[in-house]
């Protein structure tokens, strides 16, 4: 392995020149700071980022701790952090906790252990007190999802209005019986969402009992097809359906596939995220469409802000993206028939 003291041999300096040059010290010249990162690029040398963070340096990686990889909201949103961050000079590393308090609170502690340089997080519906100690001591901000515990920077999604916008759409079509389906309400991102929903009943005239829920894990896509089961049974099944996530959504689609019901002639439907495959999923997927690449690129800009500044004290930051809602073929107005599936 080629040390720091192999390129002062090689140029003839002391090994304290060599590391002060690698380390941008200001005492250095350009001049010798160019020779030894050339001989060291030459020589294939490649610092030991541990020895430094045991003296005290930071760590040029940043974690992004989500839920659930397999869903392609989070993937792509790794994707364009990674993007922004890497031209900064940062790693992003990826945690997945499986929406579990505790599996959170492990990676956390691993986080903190190898002295990440900051952390974004989707978090946890109710982050373990430890976590939130932990984040305290980090740079950090909260994306998509918010708890008060984790501090007022946060970056997401008006998922209230997104779904407002989509239920408000179905009822102007004269859809009079219409459900919901979507993750519990003890996610923020649950709880606006449904709020949305039924804001949207009520500005439509309609009574409460017009609009069915079945509330369940977000990132399940057998929680998807089960929940559509249900509602699809018996004499006042909904003419439509508005969803919450990507994943039950993609359930919801498979199951109406297997199941043959024809969207949008028995069941409007409006799905959640705009997958490359909803543009051409039956008739087309009508869809509210996420403000993906706007949010990733928000999120880099202040945390790279963030850890270049480094101030004392962090004042509260908010930034609220907006859905869009994305008209394809599968709504249109009821023609008075139901589909009633004994399943």
């Amino acid at each position: 392995m080629i040390t720091t003291r192999d390129i002062a041999e090689r140029l003839g300096i002391s090994v304290s020149t060599v590391g002060r040059a690698l380390s941008d010290d200001p005492r250095i010249s350009e001049e010798t700071k160019f020779r030894v990162r050339q001989a060291a690029s030459e020589m294939g040398y490649v610092g030991n980022r541990a020895a430094r963070m045991m003296r005290g340096a930071s760590s040029n990686v940043v974690a992004l701790v989500i839920p659930d990889i397999r869903n392609s909201f989070y993937s792509t949103i790794a994707h364009e952090l990674s993007t922004n961050m890497e031209a900064e000079g940062f790693q992003l590393m990826l945690s997945e906790t499986d929406d579990d308090r505790m599996v959170e609170l492990r990676h956390l502690r691993e986080l903190s252990a190898n002295r990440v340089a900051g952390v974004i997080i989707v978090p946890t519906a109710r982050p373990h007190a430890e976590s939130v100690k932990l984040l305290k001591a980090v740079p950090h901000l909260q994306l998509l999802r918010r708890h008060p515990s984790l501090g007022s920077q946060w970056f997401g999604v008006d998922d209230h209005e997104a779904l407002r916008r989509a239920t408000a759409h179905l009822v102007s079509l004269g859809h009079t019986r219409v459900a919901y389906l979507g993750g519990p309400e003890e996610l923020p991102t649950g709880a606006e969402r449904l709020r949305g929903f039924r804001s949207a009943l009520s500005e439509g005239g309609l009574p409460d009992d017009a609009g069915r829920t079945e509330l369940g894990p977000p990132s399940s896509v057998d929680h998807g097809r089960q929940a559509v089961r249900r509602l699809l049974k018996g004499p006042d099944a909904p003419t439509a359906l508005v969803l919450g996530s990507i994943q039950l959504t993609l359930g919801v689609l498979e199951e109406l596939s297997a199941q043959r019901v024809k969207v949008p002639g028995e069941l409007s439907v409006v799905g959640f995220g705009d997958e490359p495959g909803f543009s051409w999923w039956g008739p087309g997927l009508t869809t509210i469409g996420l403000p993906i690449q706007e949010m990733a690129t928000g999120c880099a800009l202040w945390l790279m802000r963030r850890l270049k500044t480094k101030p004392v004290n962090d004042g509260p930051y908010t930034s609220v993206s907006p859905g869009s809602l994305v008209l394809r073929g599968s709504t249109a107005p009821p023609d008075g028939r139901t589909v009633s599936r004994s399943v």
